[in-house]
């Protein structure tokens, strides 16, 4: 090329060389420069905190009634109602930075704000700590970088949308963990066989309508059930108003997300310890107890994580082990926000099925009732005929509810037992407070 070169300009060799040689190294240096600046729009973004910022996020975490507070904190953010599932939901999302994460389903009816609230919780996670997720195909997990997902919150908008990717997200829940094993070809085109591996921890967080179908990951997941009563309705809605009418100061709720956020940047990765963990039992009423007292012990530690400036420091007299330790207050206060979760756990029907439930017994106690028909309840509770009918067959199979003969209506029914769901959770109470009596008897 060179001697063409030359001898079509009619200049010398050296000359032509030369210059070639200059033009190569200058496309060598704007090529670095692409594959730098390329580099550097993938990098995870990580801020850095300003000494004002740290000070603050410091002191709110050192503060007394410290998850009182955050959940004030998150509500003046822009979260509406939901107030113990916005407050479990912002500690699942917390405990992604410990070695044992702890994962949450989204559940109710459509058009209740199920991907609203997440979405909005999630608001107050730093971003380089989440990945949001719409679609995914079958093998998109395994193709993430080793670490790229550790320690990160994975946001699922619809599960229906991620079905092909259940049970890999399965195993990273359980084992934290993935492989998949892939033919490749190399530079010479050789065929090899390599290990396709990505390591979690991780948090997951999903949005459904269908918990029957999605078992095997709700046992592995808390499962926060949407307020869909006619108060919260009304709560969002005068939200709403509120927001259309220029009356919601926006920039106040954007500095109690940035505060949330910076709070999270500050909790450091540290062993938990709890010194009461064989004095705390579930009720004998929870099905499938033994992944369910694994939920529980976690979250206690979750929530003794989020207060690690409030924990002096210990350290293992053998290994050297820096850690924190449970105390009473936090398991109190996980009691308290766990009940709704065990209840559920430790009922026989599936969610939709017992709101309904609970909302056939406020009707018959307000109009004085012992009895119902399926048109009554279809007109005054305005559901679709199809799904009262499958309500009332599993209640039926269940004996929540039994048919009885009235002469001047046909197909009657009368619920078998109004107090059951009180009484089921007057048990779980009763069972986590007896832990807490025999802690303290410890003492």
């Amino acid at each position: 090329m060179v001697r063409k070169v030359a001898e079509r300009l009619e200049i010398g060799t050296s000359v032509v060389r030369r210059t070639l040689q200059e033009l190569t190294k200058e496309l060598e240096n704007y090529r670095f420069l692409l594959v730098e600046k390329e580099q550097q729009a993938v990098a995870p973004f990580f801020k850095e905190l300003s000494a004002t910022e740290i000070n603050q996020a410091e002191t709110f975490l050192k503060s007394k009634d410290l998850l009182s507070k955050t959940n004030t904190l998150i509500g003046n953010s822009g979260v509406i109602g939901e107030e113990r599932n916005r407050q479990t939901m912002f500690l699942i999302f917390t405990s992604r930075k410990t070695n044992n994460p702890l994962h949450c389903i989204s559940l109710g009816s459509s058009g209740t704000g199920k991907t609203h609230l997440q979405s909005k919780v999630s608001e107050l996670i730093p971003e380089e700590d989440k990945i949001e997720i719409t679609v995914l195909s079958a093998n998109a997990f395994y193709y993430f970088n080793r670490t790229e997902l550790q320690h990160k919150l994975i946001l699922i908008e619809d599960l229906d949308g991620a079905e092909s990717v259940l049970y890999p997200l399965r195993e990273l829940q359980t084992k934290k963990r993935i492989t998949k094993t892939v033919v490749h070809k190399d530079a010479k085109g050789d065929t090899k066989t390599i290990h396709l591996t990505v390591e979690g921890p991780v948090s997951v967080a999903g949005c459904t309508t269908r918990e029957s179908i999605y078992e095997d990951n709700s046992n592995r997941s808390f499962l926060l059930y949407i307020d869909e009563s006619a108060e919260q309705d009304k709560r969002i809605m005068d939200y709403q108003r509120l927001i259309s009418a220029g009356k919601i100061d926006t920039d106040a709720e954007q500095a109690m997300r940035e505060l949330l956020k910076n709070v999270q940047r500050l909790l450091k990765p540290i062993k938990v310890i709890n010194p009461y963990a064989e004095y705390l039992e579930l009720p004998q009423s929870v099905f499938k107890p033994r992944r369910t007292n694994s939920h529980y012990l976690q979250f206690i530690e979750a929530i003794t994580f989020y207060k690690q400036y409030q924990r002096d420091k210990q350290y293992d007299k053998e290994t050297g082990e820096e850690f924190i330790e449970t105390e009473i207050e936090d398991i109190q206060e996980a009691n308290e926000l766990i009940i709704d979760v065990l209840l559920r756990k430790s009922d026989t029907l599936i969610g939709a099925c017992r709101n309904h439930l609970e909302n056939l017994k406020d009707y018959l106690i307000k109009n004085n009732q012992t009895t119902f028909t399926n048109s009554e309840i279809r007109r005054n509770l305005r559901i679709k005929e199809s799904t009262l009918r499958w309500y009332h067959k599993q209640l039926l199979a269940e004996n929540y509810i039994k048919r009885v003969k009235v002469k001047s209506k046909s197909y009657c029914f009368e619920i078998v037992d109004l107090g059951e769901y009180t009484n089921l959770k007057r048990q779980i109470n009763k069972a986590l407070q007896d832990c807490i009596h025999r802690i303290k008897g410890t003492k």
